[in-house]
């Protein structure tokens, strides 16, 4: 198979959008992509805008316009690129997709997307390219694209990170079974549950729909009565996965989650967000407003190294070496055990270093060391 050099205007990335979000670089931004001349581009600027201003429906309207004028657009585009990076794409929201523009901001890298549909034919011409990374996170969605890139993998004449069968290995149910034999770790056990199922239930236990993330749909649920009451609420929905509960509240009865990204064996604190809810996500739980908190996440982040990554140096390995992903983010903390409790891991998970530097000063540095381990991987892959 061959490649051909083709010329791609870089569009604005939503990271761009996250650093300038006030309303008159916004509204900026958003009639200078609206004077694009070249319509994808258009389409596609807005979709970025759109998505990293939470407005996700007007925006998946202009992606899939720009997806009727083309499947490529590069995102960045040095003179002198270091890696030539072509990233598989799954149409959706920006969920869906690993934030590779986060990941390579201030990095000689060119970045071409390319948007991959179930059915549909590659585009004739691609950019010629030292790496090929499959972007799409694991879902019941991106299986059909899977099985396709499984097949086209076989005959690419570049080497490919993140392979799509490997990804299949994070999905809820299967990461538990793969990863229940590493010591020191714990991955509460999963499975997939429809209503036409019987069978019998442990309490306390997880509920959420097939396919949802950011905990849509997530509870937890202690008793028969508690489950019939949850599936009367989410009648429309048929395929739920049901996972044992692990209590892994604190002393101080908050609860924890680290962001974790394992990059070539090499793990990287990203985050550490700290709730009074079980359902621990960052922005819900005000780490912004509590000078206590972000001093644990600064300690916990810059000594991450020598603390935590050092106390599961064996099940994190584990973790990428099961897995077989070069690049993985996991959500876990620790159980009063001492075990690494899992959550959930995948190649399409976040991380970043857009939060406000005057809140979080210690946050740019260490997430500068991830994004350096990152390139340095596109790298050693590339000459490999």
């Amino acid at each position: 198979m061959e490649f051909l050099e083709i010329e791609l205007k870089r569009i604005d990335a939503h990271c761009a959008v996250q650093r300038r979000k006030n309303v008159t670089d916004i509204a900026a931004m958003m009639h200078e992509a609206a004077l694009d001349a070249d319509p994808a581009n258009m389409y596609m600027r807005l979709y970025f805008i759109l998505s990293s201003l939470g407005q996700d429906e007007f925006a998946l309207e202009m992606q899939a316009q720009a997806l009727q004028h083309r499947a490529i657009f590069r995102i960045t585009d040095p003179v002198k690129p270091s890696v030539r990076l072509l990233a598989l794409m799954s149409p959706g929201d920006m969920t869906d997709n690993a934030p590779l523009d986060y990941l390579l901001e201030g990095h000689p890298v060119r970045l071409d997307l390319l948007f991959v549909s179930p059915g549909q034919e590659l585009p004739s011409q691609i950019p010629d390219h030292d790496l090929v990374f499959v972007g799409m996170g694991e879902s019941e969605k991106n299986s059909p694209t899977f099985a396709s890139l499984m097949k086209l993998r076989e005959s690419w004449p570049r080497p490919w990170i993140n392979a799509p069968e490997k990804l299949l290995n994070c999905r809820r149910d299967r990461l538990p079974k793969l990863l229940e034999v590493v010591p020191g770790l714990l991955a509460p056990a999963c499975r997939r549950w429809n209503k036409q199922d019987s069978g019998e239930f442990n309490f306390p236990l997880t509920i959420r729909p097939i396919d949802t993330h950011g905990g849509k749909g997530l509870e937890k649920l202690n008793c028969l009565e508690d489950f019939h009451a949850y599936l009367s609420r989410h009648g429309e929905i048929g395929e739920f996965y049901i996972a044992d509960y692990i209590d892994y509240q604190s002393k101080d009865g908050f609860f924890r989650k680290a962001r974790v990204a394992i990059i070539d064996r090499i793990p990287y604190a990203c985050h550490l967000a700290i709730s009074p809810d079980w359902i621990v996500h960052y922005i819900p739980s005000g780490m912004e407003h509590s000078q206590a908190k972000r001093a644990e996440e600064q300690s916990f982040m810059e000594d991450f190294e020598d603390q935590f990554a050092r106390r599961h140096a064996k099940a994190l390995l584990a973790i990428a070496d099961l897995t077989g992903l070069d690049y993985i983010i996991i959500d876990c903390w620790e159980t009063g055990a001492g075990e690494l409790l899992l959550f959930e891991a995948d190649g399409g998970g976040w991380i970043h270093a857009i939060d406000p530097a005057e809140v979080f000063p210690y946050k740019a540095a260490v997430m500068q060391k991830a994004f350096d381990g990152f390139e340095a991987m596109l790298l050693q892959k590339s000459r490999a």
